[in-house]
């Protein structure tokens, strides 16, 4: 593939965006899969710990997204400034943290599961089950870490398209084997961690395949195609490792509020925390369309940050800009008028249908308090401006617990109040950093 134009155009945004958003809707029909799967060959305690496991290892593999977001900054910016060498050996650097994190994964398995399992609790049998689901699938956590550093190099690449391919390719592989080893063998839960394990490391030699295809057609320097004396260059090291920690730190700031908002809101009973579950997945649907967006900023802005391109810098977030004000526009229009078929979609039990339509207004104002937080969030990671993303979701954090300390009298509407401030203030903040990183 081209490496991409120096003045991006609408239509190369959504060229870069679309098979991102569909690869993020093919995603969540894996678990549907299992559930399907599972709920006619097993037994109640295999769909227990299929629906704990998998939210245990969401959890695990959410807080090392910060592998695919580091590596798709750096790729970028060496794709944009021509350096072949630099592109190959910043995927070498990566691939290397994410065999040292999934080696230390595997060897803290044991103590990993069990605090989950505590953190998580069921009851005794489900819980069995589901630390036999956990110490199967977790031997395909280094494969799924090294997807993610592929991912994240396909993306700063601008060939979002072979990403599609490759969600397409793991998900289908899953379903095969889940049909295989769960349906034909009966081998319930084990059989549907063995899958999705087996699924991680056949899409992970597929997309090094794909990786280094692309790698090799732009290998245009004179240095050796894996560049060791770059590959162990200490600055260029700490920087990755910084960047990285920056992103890591801000993920698990934000887990943190978002586990916070959970527990609160269960405090208010089953029904507000139900309803609380439901109106979430309104935050979820949007998120797939914005990432489609965010993710095109990130590999645009990169490029040009490498190229030490100001013009084609601003012209790439004026146009993801305007591309993610229409997504939260439409995200707005969806949620007025579907808010509430889709509520009675989610759940057929009367009292969860009823408190989900009382703090229904809430979430309507998450189109327009969260979506410039998306769309910046694809420009810092494109710049590799970490410690910033760090910086401003600490702040944000501060905003979300003052609001909820301010308005603990509101019970959930200040819950959801908090939230909305939450997300408003980190895309105020993180708006305020660039404007002031633009004017320098």
């Amino acid at each position: 593939m081209p490496r991409l134009a120096a003045e991006p155009s609408h239509r190369q945004i959504f060229a870069l965006a679309w098979p991102i958003i569909l690869a993020n809707i093919a995603n969540p029909l894996l678990g549907l899969v299992d559930t399907a799967v599972i709920g006619n060959v097993g037994q109640v305690q295999d769909l227990g710990a299929i629906a704990l496991g998998s939210l245990i290892f969401l959890f695990l593999y959410w807080a090392f997204g910060f592998l695919r977001m580091g590596t798709t900054g750096f790729v970028a910016q060496a794709d944009g400034a021509g350096d072949s060498a630099e592109a190959r050996a910043t995927v070498q650097r990566a691939l290397m943290l994410a065999a040292v994190l999934g080696g230390l994964l595997l060897a803290a398995q044991m103590p990993i599961g069990q605090l989950s399992l505590q953190l998580f609790s069921a009851s005794d049998v489900v819980e069995d089950v589901t630390a036999e689901y956990f110490r199967v699938r977790i031997w395909g956590a280094p494969a799924a870490l090294g997807v993610f550093v592929l991912m994240g190099a396909l993306i700063g690449l601008g060939a979002s398209r072979a990403l599609l391919w490759l969600q397409l390719l793991m998900n289908g592989t899953n379903i095969v084997l889940d049909l295989w080893f769960a349906g034909l063998l009966g081998w319930g839960a084990r059989g549907i961690a063995l899958g999705t394990a087996l699924a991680e490391w056949l899409t992970l030699a597929v997309a090094l395949w794909v990786v280094l295809r692309r790698l090799r057609r732009r290998h245009q320097d004179s240095e050796a195609f894996w560049p060791w004396p770059r590959l162990m260059d200490s600055a260029r090291l700490r920087a990755l490792l910084q960047a990285n920690s920056d992103i890591m730190i801000r993920t698990l700031l934000l887990l943190g509020c978002f586990a916070w908002f959970t527990q609160q809101g269960a405090r208010f009973g089953d029904a507000v925390l139900a309803a609380n579950a439901v109106l979430i997945t309104f935050l979820l649907l949007l998120s797939n369309l914005l990432d489609g967006f965010a993710n095109a900023a990130e590999a645009l802005v990169g490029d040009a940050h490498g190229r030490h391109d100001r013009q084609a810098l601003r012209q790439a977030i004026g146009a993801t800009g305007r591309w993610t004000v229409a997504c939260a526009a439409l995200g707005l229009i969806a949620f007025s008028l579907g808010g509430v078929p889709l509520i009675h979609l989610l759940t057929d039990l009367p009292g969860i249908r009823d408190t989900a339509i009382t703090y229904l207004p809430w979430m309507l104002l998450l189109p327009l308090t969260a979506s410039a937080g998306f769309w910046l969030d694809g420009i810092f990671v494109g710049a590799t401006w970490g410690a910033a993303m760090r910086n401003t979701m600490l702040l944000a954090v501060g905003i979300f617990f003052v609001l909820w300390a301010l308005t603990l009298g509101w019970e959930n509407h200040g819950l959801w109040l908090a939230m909305n401030g939450f997300m408003a203030g980190r895309g105020i903040v993180m708006g305020w950093v660039l404007k002031k990183r633009l004017a320098g």
